[in-house]
């Protein structure tokens, strides 16, 4: 697996000028950057592109050459103030999450209280009432939601509930939010399976992706196949109920007559789960079916033969999330969304289709 690249020096001071900003280590102006690059021992260069980058970000104002930035800490009189932020994930395992880590990390060097929620999205069943009943019992003064649905989501900018969609149904509602950008590499995924000759591709999703509804991304998939000479239909999108039962189920009902010859599985949990439902099968990776994760784990780099999947970099995110925090702290609407850069990484869970025997049919073409 490709190394994940470091960040840089200048963002690493731009992380811990900010840090020491929000403790209230300066206030007015900033110091000069020949001050701080004494303080730091490092080059002033380097400091001056970790203070344009606090620029952009809009804690600091330049006030022309040879004055110092001036540090902007207030917005209409509201000073920036610690918050106690609810992180509420879509299941359990999803806390031990590289980027859930990172953005624990990163609030609470901003000065911020990451706390989780007592129950996730998956545990309330996606439902608006249940989710509104944990919203108000739950102290925070800002909520970060994890994978939420349409109707979540909608609920939290109905409410005026300060939040962030961290993934999740958000394109369109007036909420900020970020998450990697997997159309693309949907789509260089799925063709380079159809080039390997596999018609039977299967994606594996969870339900909000494809109900009521597809999603983007199902739709996308779809018309990839379908731009390949593919007909579609449920077998390719398949329906499941989101239980460890559920999903065992469904990969039994796959792989009853007409196995399918690739799978496209959402999460690094359910690929996991995939795989040891094939092995303990002896359905062989990737002689007898092709496996593609739509998400990055460290895990998978300690693999043989390594795990096709699709990469992004969480750091943008935790800095998006961080600066969004750091406005509602100062009392400023924020409703910007981004999308972080997504890539398909093939890889030796991925080959050329071979003609499968089904295990109760004979011989499928």
């Amino acid at each position: 697996m490709p190394e994940r690249s470091f960040i840089s020096i200048a963002e690493q001071v731009a992380e811990r000028l900010q840090g020491e900003i929000c403790r209230g280590r300066w206030s007015g102006v900033m110091p000069g950057r020949n001050q701080l690059a004494k303080e730091l021992g490092i080059n002033f260069k380097t400091v001056e592109i970790a203070l344009r980058q606090l620029e952009r970000d809009g804690l600091l104002v330049s006030q022309g050459a040879g004055r110092g930035r001036r540090i902007v800490l207030s917005s209409e009189g509201a000073t920036v103030r610690p918050l106690r932020v609810a992180i509420l994930l879509s299941e359990p395992p999803d806390r031990h999450l590289e980027y859930v880590v990172e953005l624990q990390y990163e609030l609470i060097k901003a000065g911020h209280t990451p706390v989780f929620a007592p129950k996730t999205l998956t545990a309330l069943g996606f439902e608006v009432k249940r989710v509104a009943r944990l919203v108000g019992q739950t102290r925070a003064d800002a909520w970060v939601v994890a994978g939420g649905s349409r109707e979540v989501l909608e609920w939290f900018v109905a409410n005026s509930v300060p939040a962030f969609a961290l993934f999740g149904h958000r394109r369109d509602l007036p909420i900020a939010g970020t998450g990697p950008e997997k159309l693309p590499a949907l789509i260089a995924a799925t063709r380079a399976l159809i080039d390997l000759g596999h018609h039977r591709i299967v994606l594996i999703v969870r339900r909000i992706h494809r109900l009521p509804q597809p999603g983007a991304g199902a739709k996308v998939f779809l018309s990839t196949m379908e731009a390949g000479g593919i007909c579609t239909g449920d077998y390719n999108l398949p329906d499941w109920e989101e239980t460890r039962e559920g999903f065992q189920a469904c990969l039994t009902a796959l792989f009853r007559v007409t196995p399918p010859t690739a799978m496209i599985i959402e999460e690094a949990v359910l690929f996991t789960a995939a795989q040891q439902f094939l092995a303990r099968r002896r359905i062989r990776v990737p002689e007898d079916v092709s496996l593609i994760s739509t998400d990055p784990d460290p895990n998978y780099a300690w693999c043989v033969p390594s795990i096709a999947h699709m990469r992004w970099d969480s750091r943008p995110v935790a800095r998006h999330i961080v600066r969004w925090a750091a406005n509602v702290s100062r009392g400023r609407e924020d409703v910007k969304q981004s999308f972080v850069a997504d890539e398909y990484v093939p890889g030796g869970t991925v080959g050329p289709r071979v003609k499968s025997v089904s295990r109760n049919s004979g011989p499928s073409k």
